[in-house]
């Protein structure tokens, strides 16, 4: 039989290991980890370190976490990707059981450790590894596991990921479409860099068995269905779906339909890299008064409509390190200066679409070379904000219904949210 793995360890920022367990007993385990260590550190000598290392016969498949190594040893021919996804899979399953994974979490509880181990993994194969559903049957308090009963049918079910017999007096399920704007704009003021990168967030607190259909405006489907131009459509790149999701199912028809888990997960991610104006732009002119003394001029415009509004908006302002007594006035908002960020930090708390607002800073500085150097290094300023009820790429959920053999109706909501994530403008220099 080919395709197994044949032990996991868990060793130590030096090798050692922590906990091993051995699956096949066809690898020489005893020395597995000092040839594995130094395997890691020929490679990041040499600048080629990677997730997967060939050591003659063996292949060692590693994952980073906190202060340890989590290594996967096979001497057959394995799927190297469904490996190192197994590998984080335990890395969850051990933070659901001890809060934290780490050195010091695995030598206290070594015994619920082994067990889980066992669990996972039979004679080198993979074969559970939900978290939620492990907690029903192997129990961290020792009375529990006395009476720890016959597995779960999850366990033993096609439905892995969801337990039988669950019920809600109200059955409802939330959808959150959450994007996050990743931009970056160089100092003469053209983007670098912009992309989308979304996420279905769902809760479902629902009874039974439920089969759940969802729609979204899939460029793929309206060209499919020759509705082009009628209807607004996004291009989605990089779709990674829950486990739970039927892919036959979405290649045949771009119906993403499945039965939800119980409680929160990640329904679909996706990313695009299409070209996205700044939301929230920042213009800072930088004055120079005298050879001591300093003034920025910043301007904030929101670039979005204005029926939406931008909340819990954060603009950090870098400063020369060397800065003296810095005084700020707004047009809207409130500045502090935050010394140990050598930044302005300018919070606005609404910012509706099509405004704009102004900052205006004074600021010594005790020496003419000081200034010109700091103003050469000074980092890009930093934008945060959140927007309720918008959709940066255009994204729509089409439809989303809930289909159950009891007949019950479920409530379901959907929710837009649109929030900055590696939101930066360099400043002139």
């Amino acid at each position: 039989m080919t395709g197994a793995i044949s032990a996991v360890l868990f060793l130590d920022q030096r090798g050692k290991p922590v906990l091993m367990r051995d699956f096949r007993g066809d690898v020489p385990l005893a020395k597995v980890a000092d040839r594995f260590i130094a395997k890691v550190n020929e490679l990041e000598e040499a600048g080629a370190a990677a997730p997967v290392i060939l050591d003659g016969k063996l292949s060692f498949l590693y994952v980073q976490y906190s202060n340890l190594y989590v290594l996967a040893v096979t001497q057959t021919n394995v799927n190297a990707a469904a490996t190192l996804v197994f590998l984080h899979k335990l890395i969850e399953i051990f933070k659901h059981y001890f809060q934290e994974l780490e050195e010091e979490s695995l030598r206290d509880n070594f015994v619920i450790a082994y067990e889980l181990l066992d669990e996972v993994m039979d004679h080198g194969y993979v074969q559970f590894t939900e978290a939620k559903i492990l907690s029903e049957f192997i129990k961290t308090d020792a009375h529990k596991l006395a009476v720890a009963a016959r597995p779960p049918m999850a366990v033993t079910n096609a439905v892995s990921w969801r337990q039988e017999g669950l019920f809600y007096k109200k059955n409802e399920v939330f959808l959150d479409v959450v994007e996050s704007v990743n931009l970056l704009v160089n100092s003469n003021g053209s983007v670098v860099r912009s992309e989308v990168v979304g996420a279905l967030k769902m809760r479902a607190y629902l009874s039974g068995m439920p089969e759940c259909k969802c729609g979204v405006n899939d460029k793929v489907l309206f060209e499919a269905q020759g509705r082009t131009g009628r209807q607004k459509a996004v291009d989605l790149e990089d779709i990674k779906f829950h486990q739970c999701v039927r892919l036959a199912s979405f290649e045949r028809d771009r119906t993403i339909s499945f039965i939800p888990p119980d409680g929160a997960f990640d329904l679909m991610t996706y990313r695009l890299s299409q070209n996205i104006k700044p939301l929230i732009w920042v213009e800072c002119i930088v004055e120079k008064h005298s050879r001591s003394r300093t003034e920025y001029l910043v301007k904030a415009r929101s670039q979005f409509k204005e029926r939406s509004t931008a909340t819990s908006v954060e603009i950090l302002l870098p400063l020369p390190p060397d800065a003296i007594s810095p005084t700020v006035r707004t047009s809207q908002g409130t500045a502090t200066y935050a010394p140990e960020k050598d930044a302005l930090v300018w919070k606005i708390k609404n910012f509706p679409g099509g405004r704009e607002f102004l900052l205006r800073c004074k600021f010594g500085l005790p020496s003419v070379a000081a200034e010109e150097e700091a103003q050469g290094r000074l980092p890009p300023i930093k934008v945060k904000f959140e927007i309720p009820y918008y959709s940066v790429s255009g994204i729509q959920i089409r439809y989303l219904k809930v289909i159950e053999r009891s007949g019950y109706q479920a409530l379901p909501w959907v929710r837009y949210l649109t929030q900055a994530g590696s939101y930066e403008i360099r400043m002139h220099n």
